[in-house]
């Protein structure tokens, strides 16, 4: 694919996410810069600054932490990854959210992890 139909998918990708994740019941967007500063801040030490699962503290855990290019992350849905953000994961590194990260903010971070995993290495 060439750069400049990557970007116009890219571009198109953003519109999507940001068109169709809402916040609750109400019409108010998802917020991607905020999801990304989020989501750099929260969660790449472990899942990596592009979301391959490859961050820095990777390594040091005893389950490898979710890579969102795989297939099976597509297959989760919104409401599915939501869960696992705010409530955390039994017997795994990734605990819950809940308390530190408004619902607002878990969801700004969902449209971001979307978008990511449609990017390239």
């Amino acid at each position: 694919m060439h750069k400049t139909s990557r970007t116009l998918a890219f571009t198109a990708a953003a519109i999507l996410l940001i068109r169709t994740l809402a916040v609750a019941d109400q019409d108010v967007p998802a917020d991607l810069p905020s999801g990304k500063a989020l989501y750099q801040h929260h969660c790449a030490t472990c899942h990596g600054q592009t979301g391959w699962g490859d961050g820095p503290n990777a390594t040091l855990l005893r389950v490898a932490p979710a890579n969102f290019h795989q297939f099976r992350s597509f297959l989760k849905s919104d409401e599915e990854l939501l869960r696992m953000i705010e409530h955390g994961i039994v017997f795994s590194p990734m605990h819950a959210w809940t308390g530190n990260l408004t619902e607002r903010q878990m969801i700004d971070v969902l449209a971001y992890l979307r978008l990511l995993s449609q990017q390239e290495q």
